[in-house]
Parts: structure tokens; sequence; C-alpha cells
């Protein structure tokens, strides 16, 4: 009898080694070193910005700690347009030296990074928001797309996540990760239905216990609806979903609101936290999930 963890995979988690087609998406700053292990050793793919070692002796130790931790899979994000050069080549060489399975690229072309992470048998993943740049990363050589939709945390696009996932699926050969809005197994159904190979979650991990966020966000994310989400590009120049209350339009005027700064004071969520309701490990939140698409699935109209 299939085991409902087999009726789970893809095509792409299987190629990855993972239990079930999640992945944590990198979060600036709070993302860290004990959520990349505690996401592998629940089956799903973590992911971290290499950014979030401040520098690179501090990326190294925390690729160290991972290593010593889990033997399973997990993601380093970098974002090649917003990082200094000589910063970069430092992040993709203790890639190399510690042997990250997975590399993410986003703003910018990924093309040497394809070619550099290819001859290690290294994944690259590519996000996106819209088809032109999912043309451009596909024929950089890519191995899947993500798709990040309107209403996800962080920097996101404006083009809805049931148009946009299978917009791409129809228009691209390579798999594609579907992001934006995704917070319960019952979107990760949904994300499946549309054509998507992995689903990509930040927000639901926010409340995580091992995640960095302070406790006011989590509580903050528990606490809001989709209505208390606002996408702006006065934040960082980007357009991009933000938590209404933490912006400094929110907050009550004073000589600390000039010391606001991004992402650490004024906090990142997309939509998805209308499904949020409590805080919880992440081995928790996972099996949450699986519970709930195979509830979902064993609901559906025959």
């Amino acid at each position: 009898m299939t085991t409902p963890a087999k009726r789970l995979m893809t095509p792409l988690s299987r190629r990855l080694g993972l239990k079930y087609p999640i992945a944590c998406a990198p979060m600036f700053i709070i993302s860290n070193e004990k959520m990349l292990v505690a996401c592998a050793e629940a089956g799903i793919l973590g992911c971290m910005p290499s950014l979030n070692g401040r520098t690179p002796a501090m990326l190294e130790a925390k690729l160290r700690y991972v290593r010593e931790h889990t033997d399973k899979p997990f993601a380093i994000n970098m974002t090649i347009g917003l990082t200094d050069p000589q910063r970069l080549q430092a992040d993709l060489a203790l890639c190399e030296q510690y042997e990250v399975p997975v590399w993410i690229t986003s703003y910018g072309d990924p093309t040497p990074i394809v070619t550099r992470a290819h001859t290690r048998g290294t994944t690259v993943f590519h996000d996106v928001i819209n088809l032109r740049h999912a043309r451009k990363a596909q024929a950089a050589g890519v191995d899947a797309i993500i798709g990040v939709a309107a209403g996800a945390g962080g920097h996101a696009g404006r083009i809805s996540p049931f148009a946009l996932i299978p917009y791409l699926r129809e228009n691209l050969s390579v798999p594609v990760i579907a992001a934006g809005c995704i917070s319960t197994g019952r979107q990760i159904l949904a994300s499946l239905a549309l054509g998507a190979d992995l689903v990509y979650m930040g927000t639901r991990f926010i409340v995580s216990a091992q995640c960095g966020a302070s406790e006011a966000y989590k509580s903050t994310v528990v606490q809001a609806g989709p209505e208390d989400i606002v996408y702006t590009d006065k934040v960082s120049g980007v357009h991009a979903n933000f938590l209404r209350s933490s912006l400094p339009e929110s907050r009550p005027q004073g000589p600390a609101d000039a010391k606001l700064k991004q992402w650490k004071d004024i906090w990142s969520a997309g939509q998805g936290v209308a499904e949020i309701h409590d805080q919880a490990t992440i081995e928790q939140i996972v099996d949450e999930l699986v519970r709930e698409y195979h509830d979902a699935m064993a609901g559906l109209p025959n």
C-alpha cells in the first residue's frame, strides 16, 4: 500500500531527496541555521539567504553548524544584483566548500552561477515574478523556476497565484515552484493542482520556534489578517509586502521612527497570515501541513 508520505511526493521533491514537496523560503535576517536543520530533519527543504551571515566568516559558521547537525538537503539563496560582487564570490566558494545541494538565485542573470553549480551536480532555482524573466532563467539553464505571486511575503509580484503558476507551467519546460499565500495543506494541494512541483512557504514558518523573528513579530503574524498586509516600494525601493502595523506611518511619531531598520524593525509577511493561528515548532508545522493536505484530498468531491 502506498504511504501518505509517498503520495505527497513530486518528481522534484523525489529528485532532491525530500520527504515532502515543501520549501521553507529564505527570509532576510530571520532565517537561520537552526531552521535549516529542523526543516531538513522534518523532510522539507530549508532555505536561508547567504547574507544572513553578515560576513563570509559568519556564513561559514552557519554552514558548518548545518553540516554538523544534518546530512539532509538544504538551500542557500544568493541575491545576485543586491550583493557586492566580491561578497557574492565568497559566498559561492563557501557553498562549494560545504557542498550546499541547492542554490537559489534572484535579482540578476544566473548564467555564470548555473554553469558553476552544474559542474558540481548542484541544483539551481531562480525566482521570478513574470514569464519574461522565467524564460531568461530557463535559457540560463536553471533547474526550476520559483513563481513569486501576488500576496507573497517579501518582494512579490502582482499576478495571482491562480494565474501565475499554470501560466508558467504551460510555457516552461522546467519545474515550477509556487510561492505566495500558501500556509495550509489545502493550499499545498491547490498549488500542486495548478502545476507546481514544490511549494515555497515563508510566512507560515515565521511563527516557528526555531525562527529568529522576535516574539512581537511572531505575535503580529498570528493576529494579522490579509487586510493587514501592505504592498509598497517605500521600504526598500522594490515592491514588497509588509505588516501594516510595523510601517513607519503606522507607528506613533517620535525620534525613534528615524532609526527603524528595513526588514528588522519593519516586518515582512504575506497574505498567508490569514491561515496562521498559533506558534509551533517546524516539525509540528510540517506534521500539520501534511495532515491538512490529506484531509483536503479526502474531502474533494468524487
